[in-house]
């Protein structure tokens, strides 16, 4: 993998993050991207992109929704289903 083209060394990087290649292929990988900016900074973006997908946690604590939008919400509703009813495009 010399010479190897951005897109092949793109391909392979998920698995080269996940330890999931061959050391001879990691580093051959790793020879590459030392010498490759865009391969730098995609290879940055990626593990960034990892990290935070690792560490992000949902909250459970949405906010509520008052009584009165949520009856905006019924209402608005209604009328869309009435005017698909009647073939309107409103």
């Amino acid at each position: 993998m010399k010479d190897q083209d951005c897109e092949v060394v793109f391909a392979r990087l998920s698995e080269y993050l996940d330890q999931e290649l061959p050391a001879a292929t990691c580093e051959e990988l790793v020879r590459h991207i030392q010498d490759c900016a865009p391969c730098v900074e995609f290879v940055d973006s990626l593990r960034k992109s990892v990290g935070l997908h690792r560490s992000y946690r949902p909250t459970d604590d949405l906010p509520a929704i008052s009584p009165t939008v949520k009856q905006s919400l019924r209402e608005t509703y209604r009328r869309m289903l009435e005017a698909r009813a009647s073939g309107r495009t409103d």
